[in-house]
């Protein structure tokens, strides 16, 4: 018998199985290696982010495929669920942020995140339709720039 495909619904299910402890145990490791707690915050961002491209595709499927809403309302309400369930995860985990006033930080955190995803378009925009770059080339590179964009931005304003 050959392995089952992977369920896409049963996502939620395999992320629960990576604990917490288990990736903060990770993280401590790294941060015993390289000794910089600016690294692990790095790494926590870029884990929440993996986290919410899953999130973003998920809802994005969902909607546009089996409720059958048009694509770019999905696109839209994938960029809003995964956004908001990373303001949280970044809230609690990433910057372990103290701030009560949550929903003024989560203005500032959609705010970033906003202007990351149009950091994101015009950097593909630049390179892709300018310069005559690969698109997925130019995707792989505006990801990156807007990455760095987002963590900076949260880490020295929304959760500073």
């Amino acid at each position: 018998m050959g392995q089952r495909p992977l369920c896409l619904s049963c996502l939620p299910i395999y992320i629960n199985n990576i604990t917490r402890d288990r990736l903060d145990s990770w993280l401590a490791m790294f941060n015993e290696l390289f000794g910089s707690d600016f690294l692990t915050t790095f790494l926590k961002f870029a884990i929440v982010g993996f986290s919410g491209m899953i999130v973003n595709f998920g809802i994005t499927y969902l909607l546009k495929e089996k409720a059958r809403q048009n694509k770019y309302f999905s696109n839209i309400m994938g960029f809003v669920v995964a956004a908001t369930t990373n303001y949280f995860l970044h809230h609690y985990w990433t910057f372990q942020s103290q701030n009560t006033q949550m929903g003024k930080e989560y203005i500032q955190f959609f705010v970033v995140s906003t202007i990351g995803a149009a950091i994101d378009t015009a950097t593909v925009y630049l390179l892709h339709n300018k310069l005559n770059l690969n698109f997925y080339l130019s995707k792989v590179f505006a990801t990156g720039v807007a990455m760095v964009w987002n963590f900076l931005a949260n880490l020295l304003f929304t959760f500073a």
